[in-house]
């Protein structure tokens, strides 16, 4: 299956520069007309933890992680991603995606009604030189391959500066806000805080593109 970007995520070494992309810090992420940047803060720390992306009835939330120089971390994260999906309820599929192995799972969630239901999210992963990028598609393009592609063409294009400082395995890179002006405070509940192993998420920084 050929992957969206022509073989990215990237890692800094791999581009001519940052050209159009947004600087994050760790990441450098390419944006497109009518997308929602909205920045995730871990409440303890007051540090950025995640990157999330609203387009068109769809999000993408983005994460970057130290990795062994050796072997790469996807394939241990998704068996404990699937592991914690199925603990709370809810399923998950190890599937082949435009990246490589990928997880659909189906979350449990809480209907306004009080009752259980699922929620389709699929996540996906790159293993970089020492880096780990982890992407959790979420709305729309969780089940329909046409709205999935435009998130799947900017998780493609993100370029990843791992740094050269030694780093434990999973330590997640550091983020930090964009420079434009205006940012909002908003606390916006987490499509997959409920599953995740990795990091928790917190209050969220929203900025409109």
């Amino acid at each position: 299956m050929t992957r969206p970007g022509a073989g990215g995520p990237w890692d800094e070494s791999e581009v001519d520069g940052i050209g159009r992309r947004v600087d994050l810090g760790a990441l450098w992420l390419p944006g497109v007309p009518g997308m929602e940047l909205r920045m995730e803060i871990d409440k303890a720390s007051n540090q950025v933890t995640a990157v999330a992306l609203n387009l068109q009835g769809s999000a993408l939330q983005v994460q970057a992680f130290a990795a062994p120089r050796t072997e790469g971390i996807w394939a241990e994260i998704r068996a404990e991603i699937a592991e914690s999906v199925t603990k709370q309820g809810g399923s998950a599929d190890d599937l082949p995606g435009p990246f490589g192995r990928e997880l659909l799972a189906r979350l449990p969630v809480r209907t306004a009604e009080g009752r259980t239901g699922h929620r389709p999210a699929r996540f996906i992963g790159h293993d970089g030189p020492r880096w780990f990028l982890r992407g959790v598609l979420t709305g729309k393009a969780a089940v329909d391959p046409e709205a999935a592609r435009a998130l799947e063409e900017i998780f493609a294009d993100i370029v990843v500066i791992r740094g050269s400082q030694a780093r434990a395995p999973r330590d997640l890179l550091a983020l930090r806000l964009p420079g434009q002006a205006g940012p909002v405070l908003t606390d916006v509940p987490a499509p997959a805080a409920v599953l995740d192993p990795l990091v928790p998420r917190g209050p969220e920084i929203t900025e409109i593109h």
